[in-house]
């Protein structure tokens, strides 16, 4: 029998973990009450600054990254959402989130301030990301939790003028940023439950909002999670084609081929793409990746088609144990 602490770092044996695993079989947790084969993290949570967010009821906790100083990773309800660097903000951990630090540099010139809208907060890698790289910026964040922006704020604090941050709705959010008449360089749609993306931040609808908000020269960048054979990634993909001009694919080689879950990220604009962005995407990675455009996305989409607000649905869920770490 192995003991092991649930989470991302190793624990002395002395410090006697809750969780437990037979050879062949699942985690198991020692404590009274927990229930029989699930993720364990009771112990995880006590040696962690953790809240129980006030909406979702999700568990967040915030960990110590063990292998870079100043680091930290905030984790809902046992997924990983954020990676951040309080030392240096320029340092993006996550695959995906590198992709989009690639495309937030080619949005305008190097270091020329952009006017940013993100919805949903997470621990504001990426705002924190745009301060650094994008002195002058204007930024605004949505986030739905009231709970985990302020958990993040005392926990992660970030500096004053960061951005406006707005308790709110995503939809709701950009309803009503479209008729006050803002416009944005940028979107970022990074909007999670959990480990899942709500439905309504998925149609036709949205993405029409949030078109109407970009400048004629803006992008938007979407965070999709998807697994094999991919029908909801796809399926984001042929609604973004619709509404905008041109869009490009691009993830980690094997999450675009279908043959694991993980993160896609779908970048779309009003106007079609010059060949830098493709070229610099390709280049920058991180490796191995795919930069899917033109014919070769009309392949990957296939007989994808486009969502609306009735046939909507969240995004599905993680692999079994794909962020279980011992």
């Amino acid at each position: 029998m192995h003991r092991f602490r649930v989470g991302f770092e190793s624990v002395d044996e002395s410090a006697s973990p809750c969780c437990v695993q037979e050879p062949g079989k699942d985690f198991r947790c020692e404590t009274p009450g927990a229930p029989s084969g699930d993720l364990c993290q009771c112990r995880f949570m006590q040696q962690y600054p953790t809240v129980v967010l006030g909406l979702s009821g999700h568990r967040a906790v915030i960990e110590p990254d063990r292998w870079v100083p100043g680091a930290f990773t905030l984790v809902v309800d046992g997924t990983p959402q954020s990676h951040v660097n309080l030392v240096d903000p320029t340092e993006l951990f996550f695959e995906y989130i590198r992709r989009m630090g690639c495309a937030i540099n080619l949005v305008a010139s190097p270091g020329a301030p952009i006017s940013v809208l993100h919805l949903g907060a997470g621990a504001l890698t990426l705002p924190r990301y745009i301060e650094s790289t994008r002195p002058g910026s204007t930024q605004i964040v949505v986030e739905l939790e009231r709970d985990l922006v302020e958990f993040v704020r005392r926990e992660l604090p970030w500096t004053e003028g960061l951005a406006d941050i707005r308790i709110n709705d995503a939809r709701q959010a950009i309803t009503e940023l479209a008729a006050e008449g803002s416009k944005f360089d940028l979107v970022i749609v990074d909007v999670y439950s959990g480990s899942r993306i709500p439905a309504h931040v998925t149609s036709t609808p949205f993405y029409n909002l949030v078109a109407g908000l970009l400048n004629p020269g803006g992008a938007v960048l979407v965070n999709a999670s998807d697994g094999p054979p991919l029908n909801f990634a796809r399926s984001q993909a042929a609604t973004m084609r619709g509404v905008f001009a041109d869009l490009i694919v691009t993830g980690e080689e094997g999450v675009i081929l279908g043959r694991r879950y993980g993160n896609i990220v779908l970048i779309a604009s009003p106007r079609d793409f010059d060949g830098e962005w493709v070229s610099r995407l390709n280049a920058t990675g991180p490796h191995p990746a795919k930069v899917l455009t033109g014919a070769e996305l009309e392949t990957w989409i296939a007989d994808a088609t486009p969502v609306s607000d009735e046939s909507a649905v969240p995004s599905p869920p993680p692999t079994p144990n794909l962020f279980r770490f011992r």
